[in-house]
């Protein structure tokens, strides 16, 4: 508790670890919150969630509340999970696929992520997952970072179009994208423009917190 109330003060690293996937990943109470933190950017809580809020936000509220199953590509800490449980208060499934191990021990010590009974986790590549599901889904969000980096498979027309093939009827993808420079700023056009207008609708919501893009599509035919 005496952490929790400095923290409002300066920033209290609680945690501190080196993962082959993720570099060094941080556990700091910030402003009286837990946040999980890589070494230059925010993993999850803090920014990251208010972002990800932002764009469930954008779908609606009551539109997930009628979603019976949601994707989950990137879990870390899991901050966008606890949103969809504790405030939208979303009943149905929720498959999480993170690929570091390490990740998931420390959102369920520090984030009490297993307690989430509706919330299955695999270890998995996205990609690999991607491919060989056999669900589908009503939202499907993309949050996949190393660091401040992002896999260029995510950004290839075949993962975008597999990932879209994989939507219910009226269902959505929440992709969370990065810009540091022009060269981001090209290819998130050249990811919307790739999408077929004839079955999805998309559209852009720039500059949250400074350099994250969100992309939403929606299936519509």
């Amino acid at each position: 508790m005496i952490q929790k109330i400095f923290s409002y003060l300066i920033p209290i690293k609680i945690f501190k670890k080196k993962s082959a996937r993720s570099k060094m990943i941080e556990v700091t109470w910030t402003n009286g919150e837990l946040v999980l933190d890589s070494e230059n950017t925010n993993y999850s809580y803090g920014s990251l969630q208010r972002i990800l809020r932002y764009g469930l936000r954008n779908i609606g509220y009551k539109a997930i509340l009628n979603m019976d199953h949601i994707l989950l590509l990137g879990v870390a800490g899991g901050s966008v999970v606890k949103t969809l449980v504790d405030e939208i208060e979303y009943k149905g499934k929720i498959t999480g696929v993170e690929i570091d191990s390490d990740m998931i021990q420390i959102a369920n010590e520090y984030f009490n992520l297993n307690q989430i009974k509706q919330l299955e986790i695999i270890i998995d590549d996205a990609f690999e997952f991607v491919l060989k599901t056999k669900n589908q889904y009503n939202l499907i969000i993309i949050d996949i970072f190393e660091d401040t980096k992002m896999p260029n498979f995510l950004f290839e027309r075949f993962f975008s179009e597999r990932v879209c093939s994989l939507l219910k009827d009226q269902g959505f993808v929440l992709f969370n994208t990065m810009i540091l420079d022009e060269a981001h700023n090209l290819r998130n056009r050249k990811y919307i423009a790739e999408i077929n207008p004839e079955q999805f609708s998309s559209k852009m919501l720039p500059r949250i917190e400074d350099h994250n893009e969100l992309i939403i599509i929606e299936k519509v035919a």
